[in-house]
């Protein structure tokens, strides 16, 4: 998760920023130059043929704004006024990342592992220097995302503005925004592209689904924020990173849940913050994985009176397609199943063998 960790020796200041809650000492080289110079300055070299001038021209000095004028300069300018610092605090300890206003009266999106098991939560708005107290309307750890609430009331920010789900693709231009580090100073941000869609992560608190892949440099800190087109919408909020291990190599991986799939669960957000109860679907089988390098989620185990065993699937059976939905492996299927409601009529793509047959299951509710 990409959340900055505990507080380590935080320090309190009325006037500052926010306590430091970054673990670990940065030691930042900074090299300091001269804007602008001198015009037209002479410069003399003595030979033995004489003195030959030579004119150097620089630059007249300019006024530097907060960003410059490249395409991902105006769309860090654009998505600026939309981020947010979010620090959560509980029995635990605490941590800090990034939120995105999604309304003018102060609804803010954030990753669910930012504020999960805090007490208080605090949002520090673009340009402020003083953070404001919120409230966690709803959260959906399977998913990954929460919904916060500004506690007093405040009109005319700047909302975040998502692309169209089926506007972008691999190998389009994004930028991530947000708090990396929890450094001071306004959002920091990286560029990059889109290196895949409609990936599935298995983690501890669920499985991730309709992730977007970034090799957009991805932080501590950024959890909960913007991964953003060149227009400075949404294409998909910020939330993993692949790290490498003992036998795993991993470079420039990062995953962003996407516009499409950030856009519904909002709904079921709102619709539970609105007091709705929200019961999860359930087909009633176990999954395995294919073990000949192919796709598709293996059933190992149906359970007796499931949607699933009514709807004739069988152990053996691989789920290749639910709804028209590509199943990639079992944790595709979990998502999709998952995500899907009590009555809800799905169409299951199954291989069997050498054939390759259509059920229709109804789902049923998932037993606590």
């Amino acid at each position: 998760w990409l959340y900055t960790p505990p507080t380590v020796n935080s320090s309190s200041s009325n006037g500052g920023r926010r306590g430091r809650t970054v673990a670990t000492v940065l030691a930042i080289g900074i090299v300091a130059g001269v804007v602008g110079g001198v015009i037209g300055a002479q410069v003399t070299d003595s030979t033995n043929s004489g003195s030959v001038s030579q004119t150097v021209v620089t630059a007249p000095p300019v006024e530097v704004g907060a960003f410059g004028d490249s395409n991902v300069a105006k769309a860090a300018a654009t998505i600026a006024p939309s981020i947010v610092t979010v620090t959560a605090r509980g029995n635990m300890g605490g941590g800090v990342g990034t939120g995105v206003i999604i309304t003018s009266d102060g609804q803010i999106l954030t990753n669910e592992h930012v504020i999960s098991g805090s007490t208080t939560v605090k949002v520090l708005l673009h340009g402020e220097t003083n953070p404001r107290d919120a409230k966690v309307l709803a959260s959906d750890a399977a998913n990954d995302l929460a919904l916060l609430q500004l506690t007093e009331s405040v009109t005319g920010l700047t909302a975040a503005t998502f692309a169209d789900p089926n506007s972008f693709a691999v190998g389009d231009p994004v930028v991530a925004a947000g708090y990396a580090l929890d450094l001071d100073g306004a959002p920091s941000i990286t560029a990059g592209i889109i290196s895949a869609l409609d990936l599935t992560l298995v983690m501890e608190a669920g499985v991730l689904n309709s992730l977007i892949q970034t090799d957009a440099a991805i932080s501590s800190g950024n959890s909960g924020g913007p991964l953003i087109n060149l227009a400075g919408q949404v294409v998909g909020i910020n939330t993993a990173v692949a790290r490498s291990d003992f036998g795993t190599a991993a470079n420039n991986i990062g995953f962003a849940i996407s516009a499409g799939e950030v856009l519904r669960v909002l709904d079921i957000l709102r619709e539970v913050a609105d007091g709705a109860t929200r019961d999860e679907g359930f087909l009633g089988v176990s999954l395995g994985i294919r073990q000949d390098g192919g796709s598709g989620a293996v059933v190992t185990e149906v359970e007796p009176n499931s949607p699933a065993s009514a709807a004739g699937i069988q152990e053996g059976d691989i789920i290749l397609e639910v709804n028209d939905q590509s199943i990639s492996g079992q944790g595709a299927l979990i998502a999709v199943i998952r995500d899907s409601a009590p009555g809800d009529e799905v169409e299951i793509v199954v291989q069997r063998g050498d054939e390759r047959l259509t059920l229709t299951a109804t789902l049923a509710a998932r037993p606590s």
